[in-house]
């Protein structure tokens, strides 16, 4: 985690390999119609409040015989993480995909009471 100096607010990220269904004939791979994987992720540290989170692709290998149809997010976002979202459709055919992600929120403060 990156913590900006003089401000209370830190920077994550990482890297994640989602999925690999070519290799076990996994659903993303044999499968067709609505598929969906969710993976969770944890920060480095906590926050203070849910961050800000961006999920991009990073690498993808998809079979040429049919549309390549990719949707991914970030859902479930709280203090300590978050669920990557990868979905596809149709007929698809997905071998793998790794996700990159980047978290940026508040941090808690030293002078933060915790009275519960």
């Amino acid at each position: 985690m990156r913590r900006l100096s003089k401000f209370l607010v830190g920077v994550d990220q990482g890297s994640i390999v989602l999925f690999s269904d070519y290799q076990h004939g996994g659903a993303m791979w044999t499968g067709s119609g609505p598929r969906e994987l969710r993976q969770l992720v944890s920060f480095s540290e906590r926050y203070a409040t849910p961050p800000a989170v961006q999920v991009t692709i990073s690498m993808w290998d998809m079979d040429k015989k049919s549309n390549q149809r990719a949707d991914i997010s970030a859902d479930m976002v709280t203090e300590e993480g978050f669920a990557v979202v990868f979905r596809t459709w149709g007929d698809t055919r997905v071998a793998r995909v790794r996700a990159d992600w980047l978290a940026i929120g508040e941090l808690p403060s030293d002078d933060d009471w915790d009275v519960s």
